[in-house]
This record gives C-alpha cells, sequence and structure tokens, in this order.
C-alpha cells in the first residue's frame, strides 16, 4: 500500500524514518519519474541513470522541499533539470550539432526493440526529436502527462502564456513532419 506525501515526508523529517522515508518515496515515484525522462532520453540505460540521479538529488535536496507542491511535482522538476543538463552535456562532450543528435536518435528509434513498434509511434516519435529540448518537454508535459499549464508553469520556471506558445509550436512543427512524411 502506498503512503501519502505527507506520511512519506513525516517519515523522512525523522532520524529514525529517514531511509524507510525515501524508500517509500522510491517505491511510489521511482517509474512515474523513469517514464518522465525516458520520454526525454529514449535510451533505457541513460533514463535509469538519470532517474537514479534524481532521488540522489532528493535526498540532499528534501531538507529544501516546502510543500508548495506535490512531491512528484518536485520530483519532476528535479528529473527535468537532470534530464536537460544531461542532454546538453552529452551534446558538448560529443560535439553533436542538434542534426547528428536528431539522426543518432531517430537510427536508435529505428533500430531499438524496445520502444512500441508500430509505425505511428516511430513517426511521432521521430517527429519529437525534431522539436527543440523545451517545446518536446512542454509537448511531453501537456499532451502525454496530461499536466496543465499551471502545473508545467510551476515544474519549468515558465511562464503560462510561453508554455502555450511552446506548446502551439511543437504541434505545428508535429502536424508539418507528419505531413512531409
Amino acid at each position: 500500500m502506498h503512503s501519502s506525501d505527507q506520511e512519506i515526508l513525516q517519515l523522512i523529517q525523522s532520524p529514525l524514518g529517514k531511509e524507510i522515508g525515501f524508500r517509500k518515496l522510491i517505491e511510489k515515484y521511482q517509474s512515474r519519474v523513469y517514464q518522465v525522462i525516458r520520454r526525454m532520453v529514449l535510451i533505457h540505460e541513460d533514463a535509469d541513470d538519470l532517474t537514479q540521479s534524481t532521488f540522489i538529488k532528493a535526498f540532499q535536496h528534501i531538507g529544501k522541499f516546502q510543500g508548495n507542491s506535490s512531491l512528484f511535482t518536485w520530483l519532476y522538476r528535479i528529473a527535468t533539470n537532470e534530464t536537460l543538463t544531461f542532454l546538453d552535456k552529452k551534446k558538448k562532450r560529443y560535439f553533436f550539432s542538434i542534426d547528428d543528435h536528431q539522426e543518432k536518435m531517430e537510427s536508435y528509434l529505428d533500430q531499438s526493440g524496445s520502444m512500441d513498434g508500430d509505425e505511428i509511434q516511430k513517426k511521432l516519435q521521430k517527429a519529437l526529436l525534431t522539436l527543440p529540448e523545451k517545446q518536446r518537454l512542454v509537448f511531453h508535459m501537456k499532451y502525454q502527462d496530461d499536466l496543465t499549464y499551471d502545473a508545467i508553469s510551476e515544474i519549468t520556471g515558465t511562464s503560462v502564456g510561453a508554455l502555450k506558445a511552446s506548446y502551439h509550436h511543437a504541434v505545428k512543427k508535429i502536424e508539418d513532419f507528419l505531413k512531409d512524411e
């Protein structure tokens, strides 16, 4: 049985319950955090590493959690920041141009048996790879996670107006890509 966020926080804040509290936090949210990250990086091993980094960072900074949002929103924000930082470092480390990175990820989609294999899903994934990372992130949050613009704003620290514009541009680019295919 899953504990509530409040119960988890109470455990974490007690010296004797901290480890149990974090175990419960991970049990409750690990799968959802992994899915958020996986949609951005596609590769299981990277998503797995970033999920672990997210929970390590959460462990290190739980004292700064003020309860202004849900624990998942807070974890989502950490996961998003970890993922965007990872993608930036990866591009710089391997001197990827945007096009090279996109091509490499498309190749992974074509060869990977781990993604849902139907053609429509692959085309959507390829279309998503054409988007700048922040637009892709907003698209995932709005379309796939069904988050409100207010929730996305809280996670990303971006204004609702800017998020609506990013989502609109993302949808338009996806539509154009799919028409050209």
